[in-house]
């Protein structure tokens, strides 16, 4: 099969977020300048730089109370700063209650009774209790093409390491398995992994 995306595929459903997976799920919370909280999920999210160390993650639709965005976005255009909150298989329930298109202003963490705690090098919540936390400072957000497509990208200013992840000087991922986006509704989790060496190392 092969179509255009511009000519629609023909199928039930998009197959393109299936077709890009696994997905690192970039679990994003947020301050406003009203001093109210927020955090929600996105599967477009990643690494895009060592040093200094940046990620990235894109918002693909709005809510009517937000303009041409959602919360997230919002709330990091006025405070400049935001954190990634990495998702274990254990914290998967709590992470999609935080998916809910709740009106703006309303604290997931309080709505999904998730412990927050504050960050240390920007004024912004974290997932207390979450394997990791990237806490960035804004370097940019870029307007793409389509309607409400903003991709955010920040600097990591802080990291946090949840000591039982820490194991023989290593951050191992399978000591709190890695939850990650597929299709559809679809996610996996990791649960192994393996080694390859680079040609040339």
């Amino acid at each position: 099969m092969f179509y255009r995306p511009a000519d629609g595929h023909g199928l039930p459903h998009n197959p393109f977020n299936a077709i890009v997976t696994p997905r690192p799920i970039g679990w994003i919370s947020t301050r406003g300048a009203d001093g109210r909280d927020n955090l929600a999920p996105y599967s477009f999210f990643n690494a895009c730089a060592y040093t200094p160390p940046q990620v990235m993650f894109s918002s693909t639709s709005s809510k009517d109370d937000r303009g041409d965005t959602k919360d997230s976005v919002a709330q990091i255009r006025e405070s400049g700063v935001f954190c990634v909150n990495i998702v274990e298989f254990a914290m998967r329930d709590a992470m999609n209650a935080t998916s809910a298109p709740l009106p703006a202003g309303t604290d997931e963490f309080i709505e999904a009774g998730i412990e927050k705690a504050e960050c240390e090098t920007i004024a912004c919540p974290r997932v207390a209790l979450a394997p990791a936390n990237l806490e960035c400072r804004l370097t940019q957000i870029v307007a793409l093409e389509g309607t409400s497509n903003f991709a955010v990208f920040g600097e990591v200013t802080g990291v946090h390491m949840r000591d039982d992840c820490l194991i023989d000087g290593i951050f191992d991922v399978l000591a709190y398995n890695p939850l990650s986006r597929m299709g559809y509704r679809d996610y996996t989790v990791v649960r192994e992994k393996f080694s390859l060496k680079r040609p040339g190392d």
